[in-house]
C-alpha cells in the first residue's frame, strides 16, 4: 500500500512539472506575441509621427528640401524596425506599400517637385496602424 501511494505521488509529482513548464511556455509564447504587437504599434505611432513630419517638410520644402529626404529615411527606419520584429503577411503588405509610396515621393523630389503628393504615404501608414492595431 505505501509503494502505492508513493507512486500515486511521483505520477502526481510529475504530472505537476510537466503542467507548468506547459503553462510557462504557453505564456511565454502569449508574452512574446504581446510584446511583438505592442513593438508594432510603438514603431507605427512613430512612423505616423514620420509621416506627419513629412508633410511638414513638403509644405517648406523652399525653406529646406533635405527635410524631406529626412522624412522620408526615418520612416524607412522605422519600416526595418517592424519588419525586425514582427512576421506577419498583413503587416509585410502594408510596409512594402509604405514603402512603394515613399518611392514615389522620393522620385518626385529628386525631378524637381517640390511639393510631392504624399496622398499614398498616408494611406500606406493608415493601413499600417490599423494592421499593428491589436
Amino acid at each position: 500500500m505505501a509503494t502505492s501511494r508513493r507512486r500515486r505521488s511521483r505520477i502526481a509529482t510529475v504530472a505537476a512539472v510537466i503542467a507548468a513548464v506547459g503553462l510557462t511556455a504557453g505564456l511565454t509564447t502569449g508574452c512574446d506575441a504581446v510584446d511583438k504587437a505592442l513593438d508594432c504599434v510603438q514603431t507605427a505611432e512613430a512612423i505616423a509621427d514620420s509621416v506627419t513630419e513629412l508633410q511638414q517638410a513638403v509644405d517648406s520644402a523652399s525653406n529646406d528640401p533635405t527635410k524631406i529626404d529626412e522624412a522620408i529615411k526615418s520612416i524607412g527606419d522605422n519600416l526595418d524596425k517592424i519588419g525586425d520584429k514582427t512576421d506577419d503577411a498583413d503587416l509585410d503588405k502594408a510596409t512594402e506599400d509604405m514603402r512603394k509610396a515613399l518611392v514615389d515621393v522620393q522620385g518626385a523630389v529628386e525631378n524637381g517637385d517640390t511639393t510631392p503628393d504624399i496622398g499614398g504615404v498616408t494611406k500606406a501608414a493608415g493601413e499600417l496602424t490599423k494592421v499593428c492595431t491589436p
